[in-house]
C-alpha cells in the first residue's frame, strides 16, 4: 500500500492516522503541494482531481479522503474506525463530516492561494478568513461535545471523528486560532497525541517536513 501525500495536508494526515490506527503497513510518498506537483500531468493522469492523498492499494488508485477512509473500513474491518452500534456510528459521522464538509473546502491551499493571488489579500487578512470559518464550525462542535458529555475520546477508542479532528486542530493552531474556550476539543487532542499511532502520523514526523529532525 502506498500513500501519496503532503506532510501538512489535513486530508493526508487523516489517512496516515487511519492507517496507523489499523496497523496497516504503507509506504509514504511525498507530493509537494507548494511546487504544484499534484497538478502535474504525471499525477493528474492518476488523480484527475489533482489533490492529495492518493492511496494506491490492491492495484488501484483511490482518491478523496473520506471515501478512502470508508474503503479502509470496508476492506480492512479489523480495528474499525466506526463503532458497532448504529446510533454511535451516526454520531461519529455527524461530527466527522461537520469538519470534512464545512471546513476543508474554504480553508484548503487552493482557496488561500486564490485569496492571495486574485484578491491581493495579505497573510494577516487570510488569517482572519481562516479563523472566521474555523469558529463557525468548531464553536458548534465544541457545544455538541459538551452536550454529549464526552471524555478523553468520543467513544472508548479513537476513530473516524478523531481522525478528522486532529488534522484540523493542527492546522488551526498554525493560523493562531484561540482554543482557550474549547476544553472538550483540547482534551481529545491531548489524549490522541499521547498515543504512538498519532505521533507517527503527525506532520512533524514526516519525511517531507523540512523542519523534521532525522532520527
Amino acid at each position: 500500500m502506498k500513500l501519496y501525500g503532503y506532510y501538512r495536508s489535513s486530508t493526508s494526515y487523516r489517512l496516515r492516522i487511519a492507517l496507523e490506527l489499523k496497523g496497516l503497513e504503507y509506504e509514504y510518498i511525498p507530493v509537494n503541494l507548494r511546487t504544484g506537483e499534484q497538478k502535474g500531468q504525471a499525477f493528474t493522469a492518476r488523480n484527475p482531481f489533482g489533490s492529495v492523498p492518493l492511496l494506491e492499494a490492491d492495484g488501484r488508485d483511490r482518491v478523496q479522503s473520506m471515501a478512502q477512509l470508508e474503503w479502509l473500513d470496508d476492506a480492512h474491518p479489523e480495528k474499525s474506525l466506526l463503532p458497532h452500534d448504529v446510533e454511535d456510528r451516526y454520531l461519529a459521522r455527524e461530527l466527522a463530516y461537520a469538519i470534512a464538509t464545512e471546513l476543508h473546502a474554504p480553508l484548503n491551499l487552493p482557496v488561500l492561494k486564490y485569496l492571495s493571488d486574485e484578491y491581493g489579500k495579505s497573510q494577516d487578512e487570510i488569517g482572519v478568513w481562516y479563523r472566521h470559518w474555523l469558529a463557525r464550525t468548531l464553536g458548534p462542535l465544541e457545544a455538541r461535545l459538551a452536550q454529549l458529555g464526552t471524555g478523553d475520546l468520543l467513544f472508548d477508542k479513537p476513530g473516524l471523528f478523531e481522525v478528522c479532528l486532529l488534522p484540523q486542530v493542527y492546522n488551526a493552531q498554525r493560523f493562531d486560532f484561540d482554543f482557550e474556550g474549547f476544553p472538550h476539543i483540547r482534551r481529545i487532542e491531548a489524549a490522541c497525541l499521547a498515543l504512538p499511532e498519532f505521533q507517527r502520523a503527525h506532520p512533524d514526523n514526516q519525511i517531507d517536513n523540512p523542519e523534521r529532525t532525522p532520527a
